[in-house]
Formats: C-alpha cells, structure tokens, sequence
C-alpha cells in the first residue's frame, strides 16, 4: 500500500487536548471538501499543487517517523480519510508509535487510531459515525455567527466530548469573531472550550526543512475558493 504523501515534518500538535507534545506529521495529498479558507491548499488546489507528488509505502513512514521518536504521529491532510489509513496504521503501531487522525469526519474513518479529532466542514457534512468516533471536536469560527449555526448543524451528536472553538486563521484578530467565542464559552462553559493554532505563532513547522509553507486561499468565494 502507498500514500500520495504532500509532507511529512516533525514539530508539535498545535491545537487541542494535545497541544505543545511532540508530534511528527503525515500529510497526505488530495482533498475533495475544498474550504473556501484551506491552509493546505497545496494537496488540491491547482494553483498550489506541488509538480510531483511522491507515493510512500506505510513502511517507510513508520520508520520515517520513528527516526524522531514523537510522542505520536498526526495523520492529516487534506483530508486523509479519502485513503484506506488500515496500513499507515498498523505499521506505525508496529513500531510502538501511537497514531492521531485529523479529518472533516465527511468520509469513513478506515485504520485504528489512538485519538481523532474531527472538524466539521460546511462543505462535506460530517457522518454520524466520524462523530461518535471523535474524541474532540474543532469548530471552525469563522464570523459571529459560526458558532450557533454549528451547534444547529450538528445538535445532539456532540454528546460530552470537548468542543474547541478556534476562530479562522484569517479571522484571528477580528474583534468580533474573538468576542462570540469568547461570551459563548463563558455562557456555556463544558464541554466548550476556546482555542487557537499556537504553532502558527511560534511558526514552529517550518523549522523543519521538510516542512512546505501555507498555502491560505484567503477565504473568496467569488473566485471558486
């Protein structure tokens, strides 16, 4: 089994219940979901796609991994679930590594994971089963009405896992986006909790020479992203 892989680089999770550990990062090529505000633009976009795209087998990205001894590797993308994951994850498990998915929940979850965390996308709604499957869920703040239209979205089928509210890269200094998110987790309290991409700060994935710069789109619809 091979994966188009778009980068592998090891750095540090960034986000959520696991945030500032050690992680070495999977990214795999393709997406079909296409958000309008993508920071991997590189694994779909044709304006962004790198002219070659290497396949590796899941062998070598066991050992790859293990080279850095992380405290576990991410799987992401893209979105990696358009990919049968049962192999990546049965060699990392092989070499003791234990194995964390990050994906839109839009596709079947195939491979055992040790950790999922699933983020909506309002293009490609998220399975039931990718719901109950996550052990957090992130959602995306993009406007000061993101979050209400979430929780209509997806109702009951949080169930008690933590919910991160992370505002929108390009949002991150939008008094009122901050704000709603802000006042929600203080009207609310559990199982909501406020985030952000703290590695985006310490830009701590490019000090990896493996690691590709963003690629953001910016968020315009009026051009087809």
């Amino acid at each position: 089994m091979e994966y188009p892989v778009y980068e592998t680089f090891h750095s540090w999770q960034g986000e959520g219940e696991h945030l500032g550990k050690s992680a070495f990062f999977v990214r795999l090529f393709g997406c079909p979901v296409h958000c309008p505000w993508c920071d991997s633009a590189g694994t779909w976009h044709p304006d962004y796609v790198p002219e070659t795209i290497e396949k590796r087998t899941a062998a070598s990205l066991a050992e790859e991994a293990l080279e850095v001894n992380p405290e576990f590797v991410v799987v992401t993308g893209g979105e990696p679930c358009i990919h049968d994951l049962s192999a990546l994850t049965r060699a990392l498990g092989e070499k003791g590594l234990r194995c964390h998915l990050e994906t839109s929940g839009a596709f079947a979850i195939r491979g055992d994971f040790d950790w999922i965390v699933l983020s909506p996308k309002w293009q490609a709604l998220p399975k039931p089963e990718g719901l109950r499957q996550a052990n957090e869920i992130k959602l995306i703040v993009e406007d000061e009405t993101s979050i209400e239209r979430w929780l209509e979205a997806l109702g009951e089928s949080i169930g008690g896992k933590t919910v991160w509210l992370n505002p929108e890269w390009s949002k991150r200094s939008d008094s009122r986006v901050l704000k709603s998110i802000t006042e929600f987790v203080k009207a609310r309290g559990a199982p909501f909790r406020a985030g952000l991409q703290a590695h985006k700060f310490y830009q701590a994935d490019l000090l990896d020479a493996k690691s590709l710069p963003a690629s953001p789109l910016g968020g315009n619809p009026s051009l087809g992203y």
